[in-house]
């Protein structure tokens, strides 16, 4: 399982990284806000965000988790005692509050309780699922690896899954913030389309794309 850790302080992060990664899980470790920020849609199972840390803050990072994941644990761990900074956490969707100084364990048992998932696996019918960890869609029994795009794509229609999902929805996504044209959105479509046999994704005329199961 993937997880994003965000701290600033470097003796910290490292230390938090070390005992996570004994415990088998994979860790993306930043320093800067901004960096994490820019890197929050590449499929991580949970996030760990220290609130005060350079050029972007752990709370706007946490805001824009949930524009895409409602349901991707966040553990925020922070020096503030604010009641305000606490309960912005919690309003705008953090899991659960950790405050600095804190044992390394108290975060352990923390990530095993709301982020360890059995597996890596998202079923989107009884014999199809998307391989979560590695990229790979399995379409009763037959295997595709996605591309980055068809990835990402991927990961917003099963996080949405029947609900209508815009084309500046998609484009902010997919394409993390830049310009795509409505050509390049349909494009990317098709692709998906091809390797799910032309099942799920259905067009909502004018506005964007739904991906339907039952």
């Amino acid at each position: 399982m993937n997880i994003l850790l965000l701290e600033d302080n470097k003796k910290l992060n490292q230390t938090i990284t070390k005992r996570l990664k004994l415990k088998g899980y994979k860790i993306d470790a930043y320093l800067d806000g901004n960096e994490a920020y820019n890197n929050i849609t590449e499929g991580y199972s949970c996030f760990i965000l220290d609130i005060n840390v350079p050029n972007v803050d752990g709370i706007k990072i946490l805001k824009r988790i949930r524009e895409f994941y409602e349901e991707v644990p966040v553990i925020i761990i922070s020096a503030s005692t604010e009641l305000e900074v606490i309960k912005q956490s919690y309003d705008f969707g953090c899991n659960d509050y950790l405050k600095k100084p804190f044992f390394i364990d108290e975060l352990e048992i923390k990530v095993e309780k709301l982020c360890k998932i059995k597996n890596d696996f998202i079923f989107f019918d009884d014999n199809s699922y998307f391989d979560y960890k590695s990229s790979i869609v399995v379409l009763e029994g037959v295997e595709q690896r996605l591309t980055k795009k068809e990835r990402l794509l991927m990961n917003l229609f099963l996080t949405k899954r029947n609900q209508v999902l815009s084309y500046d929805t998609i484009q902010n996504y997919v394409w993390e913030g830049s310009f795509a044209s409505l050509e390049s959105i349909r494009s990317l479509i098709r692709r998906l389309r091809k390797v799910l046999s032309n099942k799920y994704i259905e067009t909502v005329v004018d506005t964007g794309y739904i991906f339907k199961t039952t």
